[in-house]
């Protein structure tokens, strides 16, 4: 496993990052939870030290998951990642989207993040984890009902008081980046690349870049369209948001599936599966610092940890990188 320090900060993490939305089950069909602690560990038997998570991933299930999963680990040994803003048990701040927990329940979920509500937060965060401190903490989505600097000054806080070590945002602009600035700094940007979707790369991943920041990219597999295992006609679980994802449709999946078998070759060559080398690819792209990579057993995170063990050429890299290119 590679490691890799976000921003111009101390802290490390793995370059394969464990992605635990899935674990907490909500919107993904419902995750088993002793086979999602044992995806995460794992992930860090082979060398994935890093778990992102996040309180509204199951309504508090992905974080108390996490939580048992690291409790019997060296707590300096393991990077915490989770995130704040998202509330679905206050109707304060921005509507965002209306959805279902785990039970079936109806839900609305909302987008806020004033200073007392991330106080709580974190609070929350920290016992369903079992930790003193999150090693990177980072809103969410923007919350337009409450200025960026409130914002920020608590994260500020909450560094100070010793209950987080770094600040990242997720889903932020380069504007908005610089707004949060002004009250804290920043190490990170959790923001959406995979080679299906490179919008990021206009603005914010070249911003990021020039101010020195991390990115950290969540669905590089695009949700598991490119493994190859997803083929037209897929049937999803009830309660899995891939099924009305626009990339999820017949068209989109069978033009994906082709470009992967352009690539593939080079998969066959290592002995490496399509999935492992999409996630070396992405970390290999300009700007991109980790790629996070979800599983729902220990098997899956086996198998997203070893693509580190994928090397590949300068040319192999720009054929990938041209073939990706032909998919815009």
């Amino acid at each position: 496993m590679e490691y890799r320090k976000l921003g111009e900060s101390d802290l490390e993490v793995s370059a394969i990052t464990f992605g635990a939305w899935a674990a907490g089950g909500w919107m993904w069909g419902q995750t088993e939870r002793s086979e999602a602690v044992a995806a995460i560990r794992a992930a860090y038997d082979h060398g994935m030290t890093s778990i992102d998570t996040a309180p509204i991933y199951g309504q508090g299930r992905s974080e108390e998951i996490v939580g048992e999963a690291i409790k019997d680990l060296p707590r300096d040994k393991v990077q915490v990642l989770t995130k704040f803003g998202l509330r679905w048990d206050l109707a304060k701040g921005e509507h965002y989207f209306d959805s279902q927990d785990n039970s079936g329940q109806d839900i609305q979920i909302f987008r806020y993040a004033s200073k007392d509500s991330i106080i709580t937060e974190c609070e929350n965060s920290l016992k369903r984890l079992g930790t003193d401190y999150i090693d990177l903490y980072q809103i969410h989505w923007a919350d337009s009902t409450t200025p960026i600097e409130e914002t920020f000054e608590a994260v500020a806080q909450l560094i100070k008081e010793g209950k987080v070590r770094q600040a990242g945002v997720c889903n932020y602009d380069a504007s908005q980046m610089s707004t949060a600035e002004k009250a804290v700094k920043l190490v990170s940007n959790q923001i959406p690349f995979s080679m299906v979707n490179r919008g990021v790369e206009e603005e914010t991943v070249p911003y990021c870049i020039q101010q020195k920041k991390s990115v950290l990219a969540y669905s590089p597999m695009e949700r598991g369209l490119l493994t190859g295992k997803i083929t037209p006609g897929y049937v999803f679980q009830d309660g899995d948001h891939r099924a009305g994802h626009p990339h999820f449709q017949p068209d989109f999946i069978q033009k994906t599936n082709d470009f992967l078998q352009q690539i593939k070759p080079i998969a066959d060559e290592q002995g490496a599966t399509l999935g492992q080398l999409v996630l070396r690819w992405t970390i290999e792209r300009a700007g991109i610092t980790i790629a996070l990579a979800g599983a729902r057993n220990a098997e899956q995170a086996t198998q997203n940890a070893r693509a580190m063990d994928v090397k590949l050429t300068a040319e192999q890299i720009a054929f990938i990188s041209t073939e990706v290119e032909k998919l815009t």
